[in-house]
């Protein structure tokens, strides 16, 4: 195929005089761009987006506006130190007050209903755990949130919601939901009214630091010159800096089409947070289940899994519409950054490069905080 080379023209125009590079307009990327703006309004900054859309996860997730379910911050404390698991938990309150400052409740249709965590017939022994626990929870987390009781158990609602087989409810009265979809759009905004230019389908392939600035290479075959970059593309960031400790992980998500007297209402988890669900529209939206093929899940490749799909859609139809026809109207998928310990990489690379990435699933809640530091280590 004939190279597509840059013309003079080009050149000056549109890559010429570029102060900082964001790679990724994923809630990091645009955040990272919008907050670099604001602390020096007149530089150039440019978002590099290989996609039509943000591309990875930002646009493919359930919209949970959470900081960790009771089993969840177990789990974690299994591999992480009470004050690391704690750190994380007010990294994600922190981040989504930001969130909710920069964007807007109205814009993000932030709704408070809380979260539940489901517990079946067969894992009484982990809800009593939990249930021992939550005093010792509330206390160390409301110093965090604010809020002197977050966790309570609410058997009594277990009726409420229609579900089969659950048979104890634990509710995180501060956890929200969002539409991510319109969260997206208003940050889109938000970085073009601040003067933050992006251009899609430019994906970049690799970065090169020198004593001149950074050279980016991109898909085309052309060879841009920065000064700066911010690389904030989660879990594809090993494409472009192998040595980072984080490999990607996709995610299988579904949605229903309408279900007449919906009961559910609010965001659900179960098995450790690796099942969510929630409601949207008169729909059930439900994923995960990366821990039923964990290695085949660890790919960069969007696609189905056949065997996590036929359990999300057992656990849709025995357990949380069991009385009920439910069609499924589409199926897709999210790239996740992950590693070894639940923790954000927001760091200097090396002179020029800033990384702020390995989300771990909890993009929504942490993202923002994320780029806006990332953007002031690069600015530092």
């Amino acid at each position: 195929m004939t190279p597509y080379e840059l013309s003079y023209w080009e050149k000056e125009s549109f890559f010429n005089g570029i102060d900082v590079a964001v790679i990724g307009s994923g809630i990091v990327g645009l955040s990272a761009a919008i907050h670099l703006k604001h602390l020096e309004p007149k530089r150039r900054v440019v978002i590099f987006e290989r996609g039509a859309l943000p591309t990875g996860a930002s646009t493919r997730n359930a919209g949970f506006a959470c900081f960790g379910s009771m089993t969840e911050l177990l789990d974690d404390l299994t591999h992480m130190g009470e004050d690391a698991v704690l750190e994380v938990v007010e990294k994600r309150w922190r981040g989504l007050q930001r969130l909710r400052a920069l964007v807007g409740d109205e814009n993000l249709n932030y709704q408070e209903l809380g979260g539940y965590e489901l517990f079946n017939s067969q894992e009484t022994a982990i809800f009593h755990q939990c249930a021992e626990r939550i005093g010792e929870f509330n206390q160390k987390i409301g110093r965090i949130t604010g809020h002197p009781e977050v966790y309570k158990v609410v058997d009594d609602r277990c009726n409420q919601f229609g579900f089969s087989d659950v048979q104890h409810l634990i509710l995180n009265q501060s956890e929200g939901q969002v539409h991510t979809g319109k969260m997206m759009v208003t940050l889109l905004q938000i970085a073009r009214n601040k003067g933050v230019e992006i251009f899609n389908g430019m994906g970049i392939l690799g970065l090169e630091d020198g004593s001149d600035g950074v050279s980016l290479e991109t898909e085309f075959g052309w060879t841009i010159k920065v000064p700066l970059v911010l690389v904030a593309v989660n879990g594809f960031a090993r494409q472009l800096i192998p040595s980072l400790d984080l490999y990607p992980a996709r995610n299988q998500v579904l949605l229903t089409k309408p279900i007449p007297g919906l009961k559910v209402a609010g965001c659900f988890h179960y098995d450790r947070g690796y099942f969510y669900f929630r409601n949207i529209d008169g729909r059930i939206l439900l994923g995960g289940g990366r821990n039923l093929d964990l290695e085949t899940e660890k790919t960069a490749a969007f696609g189905g899994n056949e065997l996590i799909r036929a359990a999300l859609e057992k656990l849709l139809r025995d357990v949380i519409c069991p009385d009920q026809p439910v069609d499924i109207d589409s199926w897709w998928t999210g790239i996740l950054g992950l590693g070894p310990v639940k923790k954000p990489i927001v760091e200097r690379f090396s002179a020029n490069v800033v990384v702020a990435v390995r989300l771990s699933g909890m993009g929504v809640a942490i993202g923002t905080l994320v780029g806006q530091e990332g953007a002031s280590l690069l600015s530092a």
